[in-house]
């Protein structure tokens, strides 16, 4: 098993817990036999209770790893999902979890999502399942699956928001240092992180001063500079390497940029607009439509929730010192 894909789950719900009186989640961790296990990384850990002895549950979820591909374990894994499924309301899975819900036969015919990597040969073995690679979590009915390790800490924070509201995930999220509360119609990587991908080291370090600097006068003249390459050869390999011209990539981290900021929800279109390099408000909703097809307002109403105050979260957090 992957640690992060049980203890990122169980410290959002812990989390929760302490942000708000009284407790509202009772975390336990279930196993085949009540032995103590070691995670991939070496983690020692000690299931509260084994399949025989577990009480009945709310939420059962799932998560990923090595061991769950291995028959010996996906069988009877599976076997008691699935005896527990019909009075179970919410039945998850993180990352690779999801071949437990999938060979309990609990996913056929549903929406699904797992780790890009195991996405195809998950898709292969069970094609009754509805698989879409590139989501960061995915709720079909009382069935919520999500991509790898930290899009667990995502769809925590989606379940904690569905059971108590927008403003307690956001602090739960804040408490965690998470970076933003992602919506899981987002992508399971973001657009600098598939550009340092495909790029070699003298883009993959531009790449990382673009994203340094985005309000920046970036031109094809100063960014070859950077790379230490005329505006020629800067241009050609730049467009070998990326399929697109230094002024598209451009505009497509500023672009990314700006989804998670508008997702964040604090920031005014204007504001963010210029904070990310664009030089007037009416240029940056031009390119945000003609790329995302919608306004920057309604992603901002389709993606953001309604956020707590600065004042009221640190006054949470005191509270509980």
């Amino acid at each position: 098993m992957a640690a992060l894909d049980l203890a990122g789950v169980l410290d959002a719900f812990s989390i929760a817990n302490w942000l708000e009186d009284p407790p509202r989640y009772e975390p336990v961790v279930v196993a085949t036999t009540d032995a103590p296990f070691r995670a991939e990384s070496g983690l020692r850990l000690a299931p509260d209770y084994s399949f025989e002895t577990a009480p009945s549950f709310d939420t059962l979820v799932v998560p990923g790893g090595s061991g769950l591909r291995n028959p010996e374990v996906l069988v009877p894994v599976a076997a008691w999902l699935r005896s527990r499924a019909p009075q179970t309301r919410r039945m998850v899975s993180v990352c690779t979890g999801l071949y437990g819900l999938a060979a309990a036969g609990l996913m056929d015919g549903r929406r699904a999502t797992t780790h890009w990597r195991h996405a195809a040969a998950l898709a292969c073995r069970y094609p009754a399942v509805n698989l879409e690679p590139d989501a960061i979590f995915i709720k079909d009915g009382a069935f919520y699956t999500s991509a790898g390790m930290t899009a667990g800490i995502d769809l925590a924070l989606a379940l904690i928001e569905e059971d108590h509201g927008p403003a307690h995930a956001l602090k739960v999220a804040r408490q965690m240092v998470v970076y933003m509360k992602r919506s899981g119609g987002q992508m399971q990587y973001s657009e600098p992180l598939r550009s340092q991908t495909r790029a070699g080291n003298r883009f993959a370090d531009l790449t990382a001063l673009l994203l340094g600097d985005l309000a920046a006068d970036w031109t094809v003249e100063t960014m070859a500079a950077r790379a230490g390459l005329s505006p020629r050869q800067f241009s050609r390999r730049f467009k070998a390497a990326f399929a697109t011209t230094p002024a598209s990539h451009l505009e497509t981290l500023r672009l990314d940029e700006a989804r998670l900021r508008l997702a964040s929800g604090r920031d005014g279109v204007a504001r963010i607009a210029h904070a990310v390099g664009f030089r007037s408000d009416d240029a940056f909703r031009r390119a945000f439509e003609r790329r995302f097809g919608v306004t920057p307002t309604a992603y901002r109403g389709r993606f953001a929730a309604a956020l707590p105050t600065d004042q009221d979260l640190d006054h949470e957090a005191t509270s509980h010192l």
